[in-house]
């Protein structure tokens, strides 16, 4: 699939999942913001194989071009990153590219073989890519770290669905914030701006989604929120 045509099929699959909305929300941060990503109405085993294609091309289209190194692991944190390891690892598999997947436990177990990881047993060496929905201020994907460098693997990048491209902490995007202070790179999906150019005054079933009005509204989010 052509690199631009599968970021719009993707983009168009958000939103007739019901994921990609538009209205008046306060995102997690407490910011109003005109649009949301709700991974959460990702709900049939077809939607789930779907966006583990859509993610699939993301590794083949960055390794291809030498821009991430070609994983051995996916690691989804608990809860959101399992299922996306799990489904990207499955459609790779199906393009050749056999590779391991694991996550992590919120609550170390005490019994049987005990541990917090389940999946693939990380070892030293091992070329691991996490998998998450969105970043914000990237706590979710901060707090696994620790572990994974204490098993000596190396962190090849974190891939997400959408780049908001927004701040984070401090004046630089979330995602170039956390490569600056994590060193791991964010590989996305598509970003806002991609979603600004396939559904602006472009119908989805017959409904325009963004027409010059909710694009206003988007951009003058964007010039608050955005890196400075």
């Amino acid at each position: 699939m052509a690199e631009q045509e599968y970021k719009k099929d993707f983009i168009v699959f958000m939103v007739r999942a019901g994921v990609l909305l538009f209205g008046d929300f306060v995102t997690k941060s407490g910011r109003r913001t005109p649009y949301f990503i709700n991974t959460g109405n990702y709900r049939r085993g077809g939607q789930i194989a779907r966006l583990g294609g859509f993610y699939a091309s993301c590794v083949e289209e960055n390794t291809a071009a030498g821009l991430m190194p070609t994983p051995s692991v996916l690691f989804g944190p608990a809860y959101k990153g399992i299922p996306l390891a799990v489904a990207t690892s499955i459609a790779l598999a199906e393009r050749g590219m056999n590779v391991g997947y694991c996550f992590n436990r919120k609550e170390e177990k005490d019994h049987g073989e005990g541990g917090n990881m389940v999946g693939y047993p990380l070892k030293a060496g091992d070329r691991v890519l996490i998998t998450e929905d969105v970043i914000t201020a990237g706590t979710a994907v901060r707090e696994c770290l620790p572990l994974l460098r204490r098993l000596a693997v190396k962190v090849v990048g974190l891939m997400v669905a959408v780049d908001r491209m927004e701040r984070g902490t401090g004046e630089l995007s979330a995602i170039h914030e956390l490569e600056s202070e994590e060193g791991v790179k964010t590989f996305p999906v598509v970003s806002v701006r991609d979603i600004i150019e396939c559904l602006h005054n472009r119908p989805v079933d017959g409904t325009v989604l963004m027409d010059d009005e909710a694009r206003e509204r988007l951009e003058n989010y964007l010039a608050r929120y955005g890196p400075r």
